[in-house]
């Protein structure tokens, strides 16, 4: 069994699907022999703190109450400060930063303090930085390697991508391709049995926020009802724009009965909520990768999203899922009705969104990131 440390740092341990695949990490360098060290900057959920610990890592929160510095000066003292103890008293082999935030500070700290081996994860595509020279010139200068979540992402940044397999070969800096996973004990739907439906149930599982673009739901749903009255929507998740959907449900006249709040629910108890849908909509701003996409699809759901970010890259269109334009209410309705109202073309669809959900196992996952550590070490 191996005793390497290995420090895993991002800015927050909060509820989300960059924490979510984090942790998929920790796991699959835990059940390769690493010791990991979890290092959170700023704000954390204790719930998501003890996930982490749970799965065998050690977690190091350097915001006793989860604040962040005023300036950016106070920043980078209060992580050199930070960073320092955490790497003095378990001397990590190797860093792998999640997030470029806040800025390069973390990876610039991390060298400074002897981390030679040092590896970044971009969870997003380009679109949300200025000018990509920093990037670039870490990627050159104090990375080992960068590893992106998508194809899509990764050629975002740096102009191509290759997929990362036990075959790669090691230059002296890389990026490539990791994707993210469903975690180990994933509850794989094999049998397909959301087919049998008398009331439709139309499924969002995301944070209700603008990014999640969830203020399209209400009304493209309100167009469903229109055919199918009896149809549901269910919502689980909470945000900043419940109110405002609410509002929406009420102006535009959608009973009470056709609307289940879910809330916020912890992820062990996901599966009985996607049990009751018979669709599954995603129809995100912006998406990074898209981990409730592939959790649907593993249910055995068709998804219908937005053709943006991962979902490009995931959801093969008119095959396992449909893609539909960011914000096209019409589209996302009337896409949906013809799907409800053809049980056999929805079958197939399930099942093909199934066996595609199958090439993000955490096995799969799992072995990567071990083949890439262990080409790291030497």
């Amino acid at each position: 069994m191996k005793q390497n440390s290995i420090l895993i740092a991002l800015p927050c341990l909060k509820v989300g699907g960059t924490e979510m695949q984090t942790l998929r990490l920790v796991e699959a360098l835990v059940a390769g022999g690493y010791h990991c060290v979890t290092v959170c900057y700023f704000e954390y959920d204790f719930v998501m703190r003890q996930r982490f610990e749970e799965a065998g890592s050690k977690v190091v929160c350097l915001s006793a109450y989860g604040k962040r510095p005023d300036s950016l000066r106070d920043t980078y003292k209060f992580l050199k400060s930070g960073l320092k103890r955490v790497v003095a008293e378990y001397r990590p082999k190797m860093a792998h930063v999640q997030y470029m935030a806040p800025g390069a500070m973390p990876i610039i700290i991390l060298r400074r303090l002897g981390i030679k081996t040092l590896i970044a994860t971009l969870h997003t595509d380009s679109s949300i930085y200025r000018n990509l020279r920093l990037v670039h010139y870490l990627q050159k200068y104090k990375t080992t390697a960068f590893t992106c979540v998508t194809e899509a992402a990764e050629k975002s940044f740096f102009g191509s991508s290759q997929l990362y397999d036990e075959e790669f070969v090691l230059k002296h800096h890389n990026h490539f391709t990791i994707h993210n996973c469903l975690s180990a004990d994933f509850p794989w739907n094999d049998n397909n049995e959301m087919i049998q439906f008398e009331v439709p149930v139309i499924g969002i599982v995301a944070r209700l926020e603008r990014i999640k673009g969830v203020d399209f739901v209400m009304p493209a749903f309100a167009k469903v009802l229109k055919q199918l009255p009896d149809c549901q929507l269910m919502i689980v998740g909470d945000g900043q724009l419940h109110e405002e959907m609410t509002q929406q449900q009420q102006e535009l006249g959608i009973k009470e009965k056709n609307v289940i709040w879910a809330g916020r629910v912890p992820y062990e108890k996901l599966a009985g909520y996607y049990k009751q849908m018979t669709l599954v909509w995603m129809p995100s701003r912006s998406e990074g990768f898209g981990l409730s996409a592939i959790e649907a699809m593993g249910h055995g759901h068709a998804v219908i999203a937005s053709d943006t970010g991962g979902l490009i890259e995931i959801i093969h269109n008119g095959v396992d899922g449909l893609l539909i334009p960011s914000g096209d209410t019409e589209a996302l309705a009337t896409q949906s009705l013809k799907l409800l109202n053809d049980r056999e073309k929805l079958k197939q669809m399930n099942a093909a969104a199934l066996q595609n959900a199958k090439q993000f196992s955490f096995e799969h996952y799992k072995t990567q990131i071990l083949s890439l550590y262990e080409k790291l070490e030497k």
